[in-house]
């Protein structure tokens, strides 16, 4: 496949993804009862730290030129990642959208996270398709300029993802 076919496919993709779950978040009300799946948002923050280790150990892996393990690496957490999403998206199908109920100080910070997390996350999707197309491709210097964009920011989306989950833990 052309990257520009690549390119056009992942935007509209990435776009669809987001529509959706804009819909899903903020659109349409929960259906169904939340008791019934309140453990999945810990599955979640499960999920995120994984992502995390798995990014990190293919960072390394790739810094002392393992590649294999750094593949590796990658598609486990790219896979760990779309697990999450499919929770996710059960979960808040179920649940509708989170209110935070905190007051005061962590109110502020809270919703920086949370805006900082949902904007990069936005950004991150079609940046995670295309280095891994690039990779898959064996377009390697490609996927290595565009891998050091897209590794810091799919980290700090998987790393806040936590955060989020532990601050919204301790105030409800």
């Amino acid at each position: 496949m052309k990257s520009r076919t690549f390119m056009i496919i992942n935007l509209l993709v990435s776009a669809i993804a987001v529509a959706f779950l804009f819909w899903l978040l903020y659109l349409r009300k929960g259906q169904g009862e939340p008791s019934a799946l309140s453990f999945l948002p810990a599955v979640n923050a499960a999920l995120n730290a994984t992502t995390t280790v798995f990014l990190l150990r293919g960072w390394l892996a790739i810094k002392a030129g393992n590649r294999v393990l750094h593949a590796f690496c990658q598609k486990t957490a790219f896979i760990v990642s779309a697990v999450f999403l499919v929770c996710y998206i059960v979960y808040h199908s179920v649940h509708g959208d989170t209110h935070f109920p905190g007051q005061g100080l962590i109110k502020p910070v809270y919703f920086s996270i949370l805006i900082s997390h949902i904007g990069l996350s936005i950004v991150a999707l079609p940046m995670i398709l295309a280095t891994f197309f690039f990779a898959l491709t064996g377009r390697f210097a490609t996927h290595r300029k565009l891998a050091r964009i897209t590794f810091p920011i799919w980290l700090y989306v998987s790393i806040t993802g936590v955060v989020i989950f532990a601050v919204l833990k301790a105030y409800t």
